[in-house]
């Protein structure tokens, strides 16, 4: 066996499989033991089956023994987001009425990351029906934080994240429709990336032309979040609206540059958001490792009044037209906030949804525009840092009262309807320790540029050390 652990990146994992230094059988079970370790607390791995682990990494072994051409994840451990269909695997979307579910078909995300190479372990867990941006439900309970277990992971891919950070798998998929990569990114300190609509197709859909929800990667750094990226993007015939660049246009190795960007950076987007006063300043902090890479900088900010609105408006119209039949058969098994958004769509006009798009487009016409004089945008991912597991979300920020559980999320859903890639780079911890990450946003279709720019300002924090596990 190679002097690989857990701790080492997907891309040296994935190249010494390949290499037969390390065999997939044995770097799934370095992989289990640390499941084993972390798992019980943190409870961030679900359906775990090491029985069909373990086939499959002996299957892994057999087709790399046999000469085969192997995809960039061969033998790599993964578990797919619990929200996401993998054929023959328990997917329950955090629903006691799905606790029992087993598809017969992978959904595309899937497929690709199968056609990989991975082994599959299990599900990663996840809110009810991925609402909120807080890891819990009744089928399995709440997943914790990796780095203090008494807060949160985040969500809805939560337990991706605190897998990852763990160090129980080297790559996590999820999906984000108001900050649910970039949430768990933030709390847990790894890298999340909320792709430019269409660049990582869904299928199947009831919608193809509603994309406020895109599925995109997670990783413990920008390297390993591209090669991941590489696998997830690209067109497929059977969605209208993906984007034609092919995935390897977003391989590694990736190396950027901060020098002569034109950055804006606004902690508060000019005091829409309410932020933690830490995380606030963690943001503020960024403007001078962007000078100092030889950025210009300045605190400009869109101006987004329509994103609130816009955002509300169409999730509660997407909740009520997936869920309201559920509902209405199942009132009883549903959590109280989400039950209260699905009903909220129940009385939305065709006009409310005109508005909306209206608004979606006249909020993507002032993105342009503002990309005009800056290539990026600056931004707390979360507005807190993680908050105590036992709460369903925060209740006030700075004394100032969250009167719904979508409040504090605003820094994320606000860039969301933009339709713009946006990712979140670990950038430093609060007092007491725990992560935070800064949201960096680019022009629609300007996604390898994010993630170069992502890789340049990971450089210039870590100067090339790695930051250890959780």
């Amino acid at each position: 066996m190679s002097d690989l652990t857990v701790e080492s990146t997907a891309r040296e994992q994935a190249a010494a499989v390949r290499a037969k230094q390390i065999s997939a059988r044995e770097l799934l079970d370095l992989h289990l033991t640390r499941i084993g370790e972390r798992n019980p607390e943190l409870n961030a791995i679900v359906s775990l089956d090491e029985e069909r682990a373990r086939e499959g990494a002996a299957q892994a072994d057999e087709v790399l023994a046999g000469g085969a051409e192997v995809g960039p994840l061969h033998g790599l451990p993964f578990a797919f987001k619990d929200t996401h269909d993998v054929a023959g695997w328990r997917t329950t979307y955090g629903s006691p009425l799905f606790a029992e579910h087993v598809p017969d078909a992978d959904e595309l995300v899937v497929e690709r990351v199968r056609a990989a190479g991975v082994v599959v372990i299990g599900k990663t867990n996840v809110p009810e029906f991925a609402a909120g941006s807080h890891t819990f439900n009744r089928v399995f309970g709440t997943t914790r934080n990796p780095v203090d277990p008494t807060r949160s992971a985040g969500g809805s891919s939560g337990g991706a994240a605190c897998a990852l950070a763990a160090g129980m798998v080297p790559l996590a998929d999820g999906s984000d429709m108001g900050g649910s990569l970039r949430n768990p990114a933030s709390f847990c300190g790894v890298v999340g990336l909320r792709p430019s609509l269409g660049r990582v197709p869904g299928w199947p859909t009831g919608n193809y032309w509603e994309t406020t929800a895109v599925s995109g990667p997670l990783a413990r750094n920008v390297g390993d979040l591209a090669l991941l990226l590489s696998v997830l993007a690209g067109p497929d015939p059977r969605v209208p609206t993906a984007l034609a660049d092919p995935g390897i246009v977003f391989a590694p190795p990736v190396a950027g540059t901060l020098t002569g960007l034109r950055v804006a950076v606004s902690p508060d987007l000019g005091g829409v958001l309410e932020v933690d006063a830490e995380v606030a300043a963690l943001v503020e902090r960024s403007a001078a490792v962007f000078e100092g890479a030889g950025a210009a900088v300045d605190t400009a900010y869109p101006s987004l009044p329509e994103a609130d609105d816009t955002f509300r408006t169409l999730r509660a119209w997407l909740f009520q037209a997936g869920f309201g039949a559920l509902l209405a058969e199942h009132p009883d098994d549903f959590k109280q906030s989400l039950a209260d958004n699905i009903r909220a769509g129940e009385h939305l006009t065709g006009a409310d949804i005109a508005r909306a798009y209206a608004q979606r487009s006249a909020l993507s016409d002032r993105m342009c525009e503002f990309f005009t004089g800056h290539d990026l945008l600056v931004l707390p991912t979360s507005q807190v840092p993680p908050f105590p597991a036992d709460q369903e979300y925060p209740t006030q920020i700075n004394g100032r009262p969250m009167e719904t559980y979508l409040d504090w999320m605003r820094s994320c859903y606000l860039i969301t309807v933009t339709g713009c890639p946006a990712i979140s780079v670990p950038f430093g911890r609060t007092a007491d320790g725990l992560p935070v990450g800064v949201q960096l946003v680019a022009p629609h279709g300007a996604d390898r540029f994010l993630v170069e720019v992502a890789a340049a300002l990971e450089a210039a924090i870590t100067q090339g050390t790695a930051r250890p596990l959780p």
